[in-house]
């Protein structure tokens, strides 16, 4: 009879451990689908995004056909400013924007974009993409007199490659 019973408790496991383990997957499966992932963060200490300032120098101002050339060292400039008035044999266009914006190229870019010009809490103007001010593909205003536009890259890598550009405003078309 011990033998028996020996057997009954061994059977009813083998049974037992299948439901068991069903069981198990079912209540995890439950407990997961009760699980919430916590919805966005918000840091009450962040200051909310500044709104974009605007520039001192409006697309207006610089829309139009420009000779184009670029220096690495700022002793060159002058001598750059002449080769760039040279260039309006095929002048760099500088088309308006359907939003308000220029149309220009961004760095390592073929496509024509929008780009706005901003300005900034310091007093600088820039001319990039929508977004940060300055941000990686923005270019700085160095000056402006209204024929001479001279813009330096703020990511220092792109700068390196490309130098600070001089835009010497072409003459109109006879």
């Amino acid at each position: 009879m011990k033998r028996d019973l020996g057997k009954r408790k061994l059977h009813d496991c083998r049974f037992a451990w299948p439901a068991v383990a069903a069981a198990s997957i079912l209540a995890a499966l439950a407990l997961a689908g009760c699980s919430t992932t916590p919805g966005p963060q918000v840091d009450a200490t962040a200051p909310p995004p500044q709104p974009e300032m605007p520039a001192k120098v409006r697309a207006s101002e610089i829309v139009g056909r420009w000779g184009y050339a670029s220096y690495h060292d700022a002793k060159d400039r002058a001598r750059t400013e002449a080769n760039a008035r040279g260039q309006c044999k095929q002048p760099f266009v500088i088309g308006q924007g359907s939003s308000g914006g220029v149309m220009m190229y961004l760095a390592d870019s073929n496509q024509l974009q929008e780009l706005r010009l901003k300005g900034s809490p310091g007093g600088r103007d820039y001319i990039g993409p929508a977004g940060e001010t300055p941000g990686p593909q923005d270019r700085e205003i160095i000056s402006f007199d209204g024929r001479v536009l001279v813009l330096k890259y703020v990511d220092p890598e792109i700068d390196g490659r490309y130098g600070t550009g001089v835009f010497v405003r072409c003459a109109p078309r006879a």
